[in-house]
C-alpha cells in the first residue's frame, strides 16, 4: 500500500492533471490515510517552513536575470559578438545559436527563457538566410539544453537545495561539461551544414578591430558574469545576493549605457518574472511533500535494498538510475523530473559512495536531454509552439543532438573527474 502514492502521482500526471497537483494529492494520500505517523497539519507546516529556505530565495532572482537581461538589450549585444567570432563559418547562424546559448545560459541559467528568446531574435533570421525552420527550432532547443549546466543554471540550485550540498561548488562543476555540450553540439551543426550547404552569416572571417569592438558592445554582460563568479568564489557575497547584485548591474547597463531600458517596462519585467517564479515555487511545493512522503514510507532504502542485492558495484547502480532519469524525463518535464528523483535516488548514491556533484550533473543533463523528446519534452513544445513547427519534424532534426548528448552522458558516467576535478581544484 505505501505505492499506492507514487501510483496515484503518475496516474494523475497521465491524465494531464498539473505535476505539482499530482504530487501532493498523492502524498496527502499517504498522510491522510496510509499512516498516522505525521498529520496533514503538520505536512503543510513542513511546506511551509521548507519554502522559507534561503536557499531558495536564489531561484527567483535568478529567473528574473534573464528576463532584465532581454529588457536590457544585453542579449542582442552578445548575439553580435558571437556573430563575429563564428559568423563565417558554414552554417554561421546556427554556430550562432550554439555559442549564444553557452554565453546567454552563463547569466541567465534558463533553458526555457533563452530558447524562447531565441526563437524571436535568431530563428526568423534563421529562415530569411534559408534554414529549414525545423532545424533552426531544434538548434534553439538543443542548445538551450546548454544554459542549465553552464552556472548559474536553476536546475542546480534545485539539485543543491535538495541535496543539501554547496551550491557554489555546483556551479564550478557545470563548467567542463557545458563547455563540452557546447563543442559537441557545434561539431554536429558543422557536420550537418557542410552536408545540406548552409551558408555563413558572414561573407568572410571578422577582423580582429570588428571582434574586439564586438566585444566592447558585449563587455558588460561578461563583466556581469565575471562579477558573480568572482564575487561567490571569494565569499564577497552569498548566491542569493550574488544574483541581486546582477540583477542592479544589468538594470543600470540597460538603463544608462544601453539606454534600452525604459521605467514604464519595468512592471511588465516584474509580472513577467512573478508569472515563470511562481509555476515553478508550486512545483517546488509538490516535490518537498512527495520527497517527505517518499522519506517517511522508507522508499529510497527500499530501493537501495533491493539494487544492492542485484550489484553492489557503484557503476551498474549508475546504469540503472542513469536509465531510469532518461526514461521518466521522456514522460515528465525537467525541473519536475529532477525534484522528484532526487530524493529518490541520491540517498542511495550516498549509500555507494557517489560524488553528490557528479551526480547532481549526470542527473540534470540527463533530464535536460528529456526536454528534447516527445510525449511532453519542455523546450520541444517551447520551440515548437513558438516557430510553428510540427513535433514529427522537430524531433527528426533534433535526433542528432539527442544522440550526441546521450554520448556525451555515457562518457561523463565512465569518467566522473571530468566533472570533479575543477570544483576539487578551486575548493582544495
Amino acid at each position: 500500500m505505501i505505492y499506492l502514492p507514487f501510483i496515484v502521482s503518475f496516474v494523475l500526471m497521465f491524465m494531464n492533471v498539473p505535476v505539482a497537483v499530482s504530487l501532493i494529492i498523492g502524498s496527502f494520500i499517504y498522510f491522510g490515510f496510509l499512516t498516522d505517523t505525521m498529520g496533514l497539519t503538520n505536512v503543510i507546516q513542513n511546506l511551509i517552513s521548507s519554502n522559507m529556505s534561503t536557499g531558495l530565495l536564489a531561484l527567483p532572482f535568478f529567473i528574473m536575470i534573464g528576463v532584465v537581461m532581454n529588457y536590457a538589450g544585453i542579449t542582442k549585444r552578445l548575439l553580435h559578438f558571437c556573430d563575429t567570432l563564428v559568423g563565417h563559418k558554414t552554417g554561421g547562424l546556427a554556430h550562432v545559436n550554439v555559442l549564444l546559448s553557452t554565453l546567454n545560459g552563463g547569466i541567465c541559467g534558463s533553458g526555457a527563457a533563452d530558447a524562447a528568446v531565441q526563437c524571436k531574435i535568431l530563428v526568423p533570421e534563421m529562415e530569411k538566410r534559408g534554414y529549414p525552420k525545423d532545424f533552426s527550432a531544434a538548434v534553439t532547443a538543443a542548445s538551450g539544453l546548454i544554459a542549465p549546466i553552464i552556472p548559474p543554471g536553476n536546475l542546480m540550485i534545485l539539485y543543491g537545495v535538495m541535496a543539501s550540498c554547496s551550491v557554489s561548488r555546483m556551479f564550478v562543476a557545470g563548467y567542463v561539461p557545458g563547455i563540452l555540450m557546447c563543442v559537441l553540439e557545434m561539431t554536429i551543426v558543422s557536420v550537418i551544414s557542410h552536408k545540406r550547404g548552409y551558408a555563413p552569416s558572414r561573407e568572410k572571417r571578422a577582423s580582429i578591430k570588428e571582434i574586439f569592438l564586438a566585444l566592447l558592445q558585449s563587455i558588460w554582460a561578461i563583466l556581469i558574469a565575471v562579477v558573480l563568479v568572482i564575487g561567490v568564489r571569494f565569499g564577497i557575497f552569498t548566491i542569493t545576493e550574488g544574483a541581486v547584485v546582477v540583477i542592479l548591474m544589468s538594470m543600470l547597463v540597460g538603463l544608462f549605457v544601453y539606454k534600452e531600458l525604459k521605467w514604464k517596462d519595468f512592471p511588465g519585467m516584474f509580472v513577467e518574472s512573478f508569472r515563470q517564479t511562481s509555476s515553478i515555487m508550486l512545483m517546488i511545493i509538490g516535490a518537498i511533500c512527495f520527497g517527505t512522503y517518499l522519506s517517511w514510507a522508507r522508499i529510497p532504502q527500499s530501493i537501495a535494498q533491493a539494487l544492492m542485492s542485484v550489484s553492489t558495484n557503484p557503476a551498474v547502480f549508475m546504469i540503472i538510475s542513469m536509465l531510469l532519469v532518461l526514461f521518466f524525463g521522456m514522460l515528465l518535464d525537467g525541473t519536475a523530473l529532477l525534484m522528484i528523483m532526487t530524493p529518490l535516488l541520491w540517498p542511495v548514491a550516498q549509500m555507494y559512495g557517489i560524488n553528490v556533484y557528479a551526480f547532481g550533473i549526470l542527473m540534470i543533463l540527463n533530464a535536460s536531454v528529456g526536454s528534447l523528446t516527445p510525449p511532453v519534452g519542455g523546450l520541444m513544445y517551447v520551440c515548437c509552439n513558438m516557430t510553428g513547427v510540427s513535433i514529427p519534424a522537430f524531433v527528426k532534426q533534433a535526433l542528432p543532438f539527442i544522440v550526441g548528448l546521450l554520448i556525451l552522458l555515457i562518457i561523463l558516467m565512465l569518467c566522473p573527474q571530468i566533472i570533479t576535478w575543477l570544483p576539487d581544484l578551486v575548493y582544495a
